[in-house]
């Protein structure tokens, strides 16, 4: 069996995690994806690198793709994507908005010569605004985005650092590519029209933050209102950025005091997460630990903002965190999953290929790449019964389909030749 784009053809243009990423996806359903990179390697092929031209983060966002090196900035380039183009479905696309025209591959060049073309425009902050033209990377968007205060982390400083230690706004973006490139397809399986999707990293950093970006002051009195109430006074009275990020925390934390329910613990001998969202869960929990009684679900007139409500809840909170320090996490592990409380032990990711949960489900993709040998890398992130993606090979080295996709593309080997000696192929 193919995967569910077996026969879909995507000329890609980006660099670092977000294109690179959302195309890695496509090609994992089945979309031939042929990666054009500079002579030199993209940025994150050089980057660490580990051999020549080899690095690991490139390696593991570019599986399942061919790589044909080519220097844009030539006539011969341009013209050799216009007729690779005329062969293709999608195009992706991360530069800066002013970048694709200069380099003879925006949509609008492009679709006067495929008109059905869907052309993916990934970029930092929209193609329009005050920031359109603005270069941006993920810390970038998640510090504009508020994705950095929400996290609210110092080092040791006071510089704030990055809340999730992965590159949450890209790995977003990733997703979004894939998405769009999907949805334009079933129109344009619909109705024969292609067309421009766009997305950044700043909108889907602001998806994942959406409780936070959401206005609405029927609900917001005791958090949001309050915060950019007290946001406005600090910066009047000539406070920093830590400062009012330290009071949005406080507000944050008031809203949550004696919450034992939904929550990270440490254990004896390490630490476990609890979710509890609904009264039937937190009974249970409860009635693990021995609780009667607890006013967020017992008393009608709770409300977090009294003096006694914060005190009971600052106690529950030191007893809970007491007793589950107290036991190891095979301990609370097994009573709690027993009692049908979502829990789970706190894992680190570098010891998770070999785990019983991830083997079970076939989660570890194993590869052989062409110059570095044997990898392992995690699967598609979904199933499919009939048309199961799969990854086909670890990542190319750079330019290794370079003349196949060439003379595909109906040049000959003389053709070939002289371009690279002209340097507009690598």
């Amino acid at each position: 069996m193919t995967g569910p784009l077996a026969g879909v053809r995507i000329l890609e243009f980006t660099q670092i995690i977000a294109g690179p990423f959302g195309c890695m996806l496509l090609a994992d359903q089945g979309a031939e994806v042929m990666k054009v990179e500079p002579l030199g390697g993209e940025p994150w092929r050089v980057y660490a690198q580990f051999m020549p031209l080899e690095s690991k983060t490139y390696q593991s966002l570019n599986r399942s793709k061919q790589s044909i090196a080519l220097d844009l900035n030539t006539p011969e380039a341009q013209a050799i994507v216009h007729r690779i183009v005329k062969d293709v479905d999608i195009v992706v696309s991360n530069y800066r908005p002013d970048v694709p025209a200069r380099l003879g591959i925006d949509y609008d060049t492009l679709r006067a010569i495929k008109p059905d073309l869907i052309y993916v425009d990934s970029t930092a902050f929209g193609r329009k605004g005050p920031w359109a033209m603005r270069p941006g990377y993920d810390i970038v968007a998640q510090g504009v985005s508020g994705f950095t205060a929400a996290g609210g982390r110092f080092d040791e400083n006071g510089n704030p650092v990055l809340p999730g230690g992965t590159a949450t706004a890209d790995f977003a973006t990733g997703y979004a590519i894939a998405w769009g490139a999907c949805a334009a397809l079933y129109h344009k399986a619909m109705t024969g029209e292609g067309q421009l999707v766009e997305t950044s990293l700043l909108v889907n950093a602001l998806n994942f933050l959406g409780g936070s970006f959401m206005s609405l002051p029927a609900a917001d009195e005791l958090v949001r209102t309050a915060f950019l109430a007290d946001a406005k006074a600090a910066r009047e009275r000539g406070e920093g950025y830590a400062q009012i990020v330290q009071r949005r925390q406080a507000r944050l934390q008031a809203a949550q005091i004696g919450n034992i329910y939904y929550r990270n613990y440490l254990t004896k001998d390490g630490a476990i997460a609890v979710g509890n969202l609904s009264a039937s869960l937190r009974q249970k929990m409860r009635d693990v630990l021995g609780i009667d009684y607890d006013a967020r679900d017992h008393d009608p007139a709770y409300n977090p903002r009294e003096p006694k409500a914060i005190e009971a809840g600052n106690a529950l909170t030191a007893r809970v965190e007491q007793m589950i320090a107290a036991e190891p996490t095979a301990h609370w592990i097994g009573l709690f999953e027993a009692a049908g409380v979502p829990v789970g032990e706190l894992n680190f990711t570098e010891e998770l290929d070999q785990h019983p949960q991830i083997i079970a489900n076939n989660y570890v993709a194993a590869l052989d790449h062409d110059l570095s040998g044997p990898q392992s890398m995690v699967s598609p992130p979904h199933k499919m019964s009939k048309t199961p993606p799969a990854p086909r090979s670890a990542s190319p080295p750079l330019g290794r389909d370079t003349d196949a996709i060439l003379a595909a593309a109906g040049y000959t080997a003389d053709e070939i030749g002289a371009f690279r000696a002209g340097g507009a192929v690598g």
